[in-house]
């Protein structure tokens, strides 16, 4: 199942449940099931599925769910300095000491930086942009962390112990939008003399580096190329 769950057809909805009518649920069960439905990649019925689990747990269970819940909106933030999710501000792999300040490799997501950092073989720093630059979708390099990405490199105060990177290495995506995202950071960087490399292609054209497996990244990594 693809896209946002809200816009599901009527198939993965129950008569009882439907949006707009009466339902035969107590209100606070109704309530759960149309906050789980909301979420992506949940139907209707899937939600109905996962209330009727909740209810049926004990309860210390459904509290130790909704502790997680508050939690992560509570205290993981986004590092200042590179975007990764985190705990504390600078993120631990910005804060290890023992990490190349002169290389940092630039993802889309947090969920990339995690696999890329599973792999063990790039040891430098990272900038997460939050997106890609898609025109189509209204999405211009101001929704992005590119401002602050090229601010990492007018002023080396914004890096882990003040130390200017030397090198970026581009891990976007190989699709349309992460090579145009690709082109533009290119571009700005090598305006403020940075040398920019990006990951190998034996990544799969129009695929996703979350799916990829360790050993393919880790080759991706190993065997990156300038961009000329």
């Amino acid at each position: 199942m693809s896209g946002n769950s809200r816009y599901n057809t009527k198939s993965d909805q129950t008569p009882g449940g439907a949006r707009g009518g009466s339902s035969a649920y107590p209100e606070p069960v109704e309530r759960l099931v149309e906050a789980l439905s909301s979420l992506p990649g949940i139907g209707r019925r899937t939600a109905e599925r996962l209330a009727f689990y909740v209810l049926k747990s004990p309860a210390d269970e459904a509290d130790h769910l909704a502790a997680a819940l508050r939690d992560v909106k509570r205290s993981v933030r986004h590092c200042g300095v590179c975007y990764n999710l985190t705990q504390t501000d600078p993120c631990p792999i910005c804060a290890d000491t023992q990490r190349d300040r002169a290389c940092v490799l630039v993802v889309e997501q947090p969920k990339d930086l995690i696999a890329l950092e599973q792999t063990g073989i790039h040891r430098g720093l990272y900038h997460v942009l939050m997106g890609r630059i898609s025109p189509l979708d209204g999405v211009t390099p101001a929704h992005l962390t590119i401002a602050d990405l090229l601010a990492r490199f007018d002023d080396a105060s914004r890096n882990p112990d003040g130390v200017r990177p030397s090198e970026v290495v581009l891990g976007l995506n190989p699709t349309l939008e992460g090579d145009g995202t690709a082109l533009y950071l290119a571009d700005e960087l090598k305006k403020r003399g940075v040398a920019v490399t990006r990951l190998a292609r034996g990544l799969p054209s129009g695929g996703q580096l979350e799916y990829v497996s360790k050993a393919v990244l880790a080759d991706a990594i190993a065997g990156r190329q300038r961009m000329d």
